[in-house]
């Protein structure tokens, strides 16, 4: 069974960047026809789809954030780094990992996330 993991920093500062590593236990990242997305929900809010990254190594981003967000694997390790710079303590929220069928389709499996704060 695949069980996406996230494991992130506990607190991140105004304009600093967000790391996140999310390992894909039990499914391959380069199983054909899959795909791994970056999604966070805010406190309160619904979800917010940041970016993908497809079995052949493509990736797509959320226009809105496209210019701060950052998705990149290491298929070595079998986990991804979601990255987004300079955030804002609007940023703060639950960032999960979740695994999809490519090109697009709601994620059939996720990670739990953790909650990243962001604060001076």
């Amino acid at each position: 069974q695949v069980q996406p993991q996230e494991a992130g920093p506990g607190l991140v500062k105004p304009a600093q960047t967000l790391s996140l590593i999310c390992t894909g236990s039990g499914g391959s990242l380069t199983t054909t026809h899959y795909a791994w997305n970056g999604i966070r929900r805010p406190p309160g809010k619904g979800l917010e789809w940041l970016g993908v990254i497809n079995w052949d190594g493509s990736t797509y981003y959320s226009p809105s954030l496209k210019s701060r967000t950052s998705i990149s694997r290491d298929t070595s390790k079998n986990h991804i780094s979601l990255q987004l710079y300079s955030v804002t303590p609007e940023a703060t929220a639950v960032s999960s990992c979740a695994r999809s069928a490519a090109p697009v389709a709601f994620p059939d499996y996720w990670g739990p996330g953790p909650q990243v704060p962001v604060s001076s």
